[in-house]
């Protein structure tokens, strides 16, 4: 089993103004949570322990996930975003390699945790899952990452970063900032060689604001 990490703590201000009295994770899409979507790829990917960071509106999630074997990391305080979220969860994770996924992002197709567990390998310090840009229903931009032919990946290029990887966490501890993005520990890794991406084969949706929604539920049910 390989840990997992639900990235949660977002103000959602996108999502306005269905975030106004709800949490993003818990907006729900074809009649499921976005976080309990999350929660079923990591279930299905046999994924454990299994944290969830929260700040706004975290009593809602906390109760939401009240009676499930999932750790709350709260941030009470300033928001620590994706690096400092990890860093202050990883007593909860345990040590090695985690998975990392991000709930506003719905999948078709192969589980896209699975499919990062099946392509690890031991050189690797993170392994993301890119969608092409052509592919990437909702996206809002350009895409973030080109791969080359051994998968390894740098900036700016034609592939979405799709909101799962595995990452190796323990170098998180040289960046002395309590918020940071996970984008600083990935330049690091992309300027060693030891980040890497794979495609996913299925549909993906960024639902990240309202009239991706019913962008989200077609792809769903076609």
């Amino acid at each position: 089993m390989r840990p997992l990490m639900i990235f949660a703590a977002g103000l959602g201000t996108r999502m306005r103004p269905l975030t106004d009295s709800l949490p993003k994770p818990l907006i729900p899409v074809a009649g499921r949570t976005l976080l309990d979507r999350a929660l079923d790829l990591g279930r299905e990917a046999g994924a454990g322990p299994v944290a969830v960071n929260t700040h706004y509106r975290g009593g809602q999630i906390r109760d939401h996930l009240a009676g499930r074997d999932v750790a709350i990391s709260d941030e009470p305080g300033t928001i620590l975003d994706t690096g400092g979220g990890l860093r202050k969860a990883l007593p909860l994770l345990g040590p090695g390699p985690v998975m990392t996924l991000n709930p506003d992002v719905v999948w078709t197709g192969p589980n896209p945790l699975a499919a990062l567990d099946a392509a690890w390998r031991e050189d690797m310090d993170a392994l993301l899952m890119l969608v092409p840009v052509g592919r990437a229903t909702a996206r809002q931009g350009a895409g973030d990452f080109s791969r080359d032919a051994d998968g390894r990946i740098s900036r700016r290029g034609d592939y979405v970063y799709g909101g799962a990887q595995i990452i190796r966490p323990d170098r998180l501890a040289e960046i002395p900032d309590p918020v940071f993005s996970l984008n600083r520990l990935w330049d690091l890794l992309i300027a060693e060689g030891r980040a890497f991406g794979i495609i996913h084969r299925g549909g993906w949706c960024d639902v990240g604001y309202p009239e991706a929604i019913p962008l989200a539920e077609e792809m769903l049910h076609g």
